[in-house]
């Protein structure tokens, strides 16, 4: 793994602010190549953004955090105005309510492009000058964090619009692992991360101690094939396996197996980026939400590890604990650690406690500059556009 980008040095910053525009951009032309970059030309769902706006919206947050030296996100913490005369009511994403997004008289794709590479160049002028001090450095390693999801998000976009991916981007490096069941011993660890370790997310704070009892737990995420068994057996039909919310969920659906698997005679086959392609059986199953997940888990016996569990086992060095390919979900609702106080993203945490699941990890699609066995993920339940899997605990006894 590369060096992170919690303690990246301004000169490393300034390539790796470089290197996500450059790979945000090419994200973007891939809608733009299908007509997207048109807003009306883009499905309302609730689980993406019309690309131009999430474009314009990554620009627009490092100019108020870097540029106009926001104390916090709130609209009146900002000095001077924007680049864009209406820049802050076109893509202040706190303002602007998701659905109007479709609806907004934003400047032409041209525009939007001249607005991200002049927000650019001027943060990496003002870099330049900038002490290699955590306070100093903040701003910019929040605003590449940011560019950093959203990048994420743009690509699982283009899953859920079927659209088709740069191969540097999908081209991922399959290592298959024998499973097998780790037993870990428990024990009292720091959950979260300390003031003072470089950047940190505000709901890893604060840093404290947390017992842990043993447990035992999958080296590998469930796969494919184990998926496909579950599955076979009817896993959908039968009522048992699911939690109350789950069945709903599913009640809602017309599902018998995960979202983009299709039955080929015998075989499974799956749509990746808008091309169907057999089911590979050793692959982690992925696009599963937390229900099933959950249901899984119940046909099979086991469950989901608590986030501490997986942070216990991710920070153990056991040569055969694997992460990295896809997110994880936990058993974990989100939810503030003790002492929880919101940093100058406003409505990066505090909003979601409660509501939304704690995945843990990272994916394929995560940059290797952005993963930590500390960080928290976190989103609502039934996502299974996201490039999500799962492993699993036995129960205690």
């Amino acid at each position: 793994m590369t060096s992170s980008f919690r303690n990246a040095s301004s000169q490393q910053m300034a390539q790796a602010l470089q290197h996500a525009r450059d790979y945000t951009l090419s994200l973007f032309d891939c809608f733009a190549a299908a007509g997207m970059d048109v807003a009306a030309r883009v499905p309302q769902l609730r689980i993406i953004n019309p690309p131009l706006w999430e474009l314009g919206h990554t620009a627009w947050f490092a100019e108020w955090f870097i540029l106009r030296e926001a104390a916090s996100s709130h609209p009146a913490d900002a000095n001077g105005n924007c680049l864009l005369t209406k820049g802050d009511d076109w893509f202040d994403s706190a303002r602007v309510p998701h659905r109007s997004r479709w609806t907004l008289d934003l400047p032409s794709t041209g525009g939007v492009k001249t607005y991200c590479h002049e927000v650019l160049d001027r943060v990496l002028d003002k870099l330049t000058r900038e002490p290699n001090t955590d306070e100093a450095l903040y701003p910019y390693r929040l605003a590449l964090a940011h560019e950093d999801m959203h990048g994420e998000a743009f690509l699982y976009t283009l899953q859920t619009l079927g659209l088709q991916a740069p191969m540097q981007a999908v081209s991922e490096t399959q290592q298959m692992f024998a499973p097998s069941d780790i037993g870990f011993p428990g024990g009292t660890i720091q959950l979260g991360s300390k003031a003072g370790a470089g950047f940190v997310f505000d709901n890893e704070r604060q840093a404290h101690s947390f017992h842990v009892a043993p447990f035992r737990m999958d080296s590998t995420l469930v796969t494919n094939a184990q998926y496909a068994d579950f599955v076979a057996d009817g896993g959908y039909e039968q009522r048992q396996f699911w939690s109350d919310a789950g069945a709903d969920w599913l009640m809602r659906q017309e599902r018998s197996a995960p979202r983009y698997w299709q039955r080929d005679g015998a075989q499974w086959r799956t749509v990746r980026f808008g091309q169907l392609s057999t089911l590979s059986g050793a692959e982690p199953v992925r696009h599963v939400n937390l229900y099933e997940a959950q249901a899984y888990c119940a046909w099979a016996g086991r469950r989901l590890p608590t986030e501490a569990e997986w942070e216990y086992a991710a920070l153990s060095g056991h040569p055969a604990f694997r992460w990295g390919q896809l997110w994880e979900w936990t058993a974990s609702p989100f939810e503030p650690y003790p002492d929880f106080k919101a940093d100058r993203y406003l409505e990066y945490s505090e909003p979601w406690f409660h509501t939304h699941q704690v995945l843990r990890g990272a994916s394929f699609a995560t940059p290797s500059r952005f993963g930590s066995a500390k960080f928290r993920n976190f989103y609502m339940p039934e996502r299974d556009d996201i490039f999500a899997g799962f492993r699993t605990c036995a129960w205690p006894g």
